[in-house]
């Protein structure tokens, strides 16, 4: 069996906005240890700009996040964790965008709880096309990590064998789908 190739996905240069409804934004976290669990955003916003100096920057309500578990949902709003009677917003601003094919480095600075810290992000552009109602469109899928005590959000519990609650590393995973509108 022979491998084909595909072309690498052109991304016509512009602005592109990202569509919430064929998007995500989701975070993971170890409970106890073993179990993960994870949440969503339900309210974000975002451009990626294509071209010569190619930048992405988006923004998550911090109010919709969910975990599909109301009172996890409430503890994660309180000033343990998020504190969105402060801090309402999560930003994420693109310092450098880097591309070899498809794959993509982009670094920025993440603003969580009041504290901007440097975050990188590795993907892929994973396609590109016109949609049934004439929009060109984009797709890029992103992860990485973060040490969520470097951003203040540094509650947890102990437990009695050793470990903790809540991992400290919160693992992103960002899927974007984008329209061309500039």
């Amino acid at each position: 069996m022979s491998v084909v190739e595909q072309p690498a996905v052109t991304a016509a240069s512009g602005t592109w906005t990202v569509d919430p409804a064929h998007s995500h934004v989701e975070f993971a976290a170890k409970h106890l240890g073993f179990a993960t669990v994870k949440g969503r955003a339900q309210v974000f916003s975002g451009t990626f700009v294509a071209g010569e100096q190619p930048a992405l920057e988006g923004t998550v309500d911090l109010a919709s996040v969910t975990t599909h578990e109301s009172d996890r949902d409430v503890h994660l709003r309180s000033a343990d964790f998020f504190d969105v009677e402060r801090f309402p917003e999560a930003r994420f601003v693109s310092t450098s965008v880097t591309r070899d094919g498809d794959a993509l480095s982009v670094e920025g600075e993440l603003t969580l709880k009041g504290t901007t810290r440097p975050v990188t992000l590795h993907g892929a552009l994973t396609g590109a096309g016109a949609d049934p109602w004439g929009n060109e469109r984009l797709g890029l899928a992103l992860e990485g990590a973060i040490d969520r005590r470097e951003f203040g959000v540094d509650w947890n519990q102990p437990l009695p064998g050793g470990g903790l609650l809540v991992s400290n590393e919160v693992r992103l995973d960002v899927a974007l789908s984008v329209i061309k509108t500039a």
